[in-house]
């Protein structure tokens, strides 16, 4: 395995590297753990793009290898809004958290790194406090529907960059789920992992 050149990354970034991420199977059986700079390296599975709120991994320890009712999945996304987007963690708690289902899909970022995995999607709803990271967002807005169509559609010409899970989410759920925020209940599958 070719070593990977992290100079020009600070020290946060180095350490983030080094989280155990949790590895598992097409059916979402754990197989083992391994570090979120292996599990991100093109060889085992664009720059400045655009996608959802917040992506992250639940980290393989006790409290977000839970299972339980999605919990230790919901208390990553919790530690991830507050790691990226500043979001404290009083303000969004595991319990406010929406798990909704699941997608597997792979695909390249770039010659070195790319992703191999099986996602929950989360919901959450609430007017929370914003501090990002810069070392993990280079900016952020919000966006209506017909915003979001427009920038989908940007992609589409190669004018900006969306991320490969969110154009996937986007173009086959996204907006059926936004049409019901308000009754998402029927959307939740818990047993389908969604073949992207």
């Amino acid at each position: 395995m070719p070593e990977v050149n992290t100079d020009n990354l600070d020290e946060q970034q180095v350490q983030l590297l080094a989280e155990m991420c949790i590895l598992i199977d097409e059916n979402d059986k754990k197989i083992g753990a391994d570090t979120k700079k292996n599990c991100h390296l093109n060889e085992n599975i664009d720059k400045d793009c655009f996608t959802n709120t917040c992506c992250s991994h639940p980290l393989s320890t006790p409290l977000e290898l839970e299972e339980n009712n999605a919990h230790g999945v919901r208390r990553a996304a919790q530690r991830r809004l507050r790691a990226e987007l500043g979001i404290p963690l009083e303000q969004v708690t595991p319990e406010e958290i929406s798990y909704l289902t699941r997608i597997h899909y792979k695909a390249r970022s770039d010659g070195i790194w790319g992703e191999h995995e099986i996602d929950y999607i989360l919901f959450v709803q609430k007017n929370v406090t914003l501090n990002p990271d810069p070392n993990e967002i280079k900016s952020y807005c919000y966006v209506t529907q017909e915003e979001l169509k427009q920038l989908l559609e940007k992609a589409s010409k190669n004018e900006i960059k969306i991320t490969p899970w969110f154009k996937l989410i986007a173009e086959t759920f996204l907006f059926k789920w936004w049409d019901n925020l308000h009754n998402l209940n029927r959307f939740v599958d818990h047993e389908k992992i969604h073949r992207m």
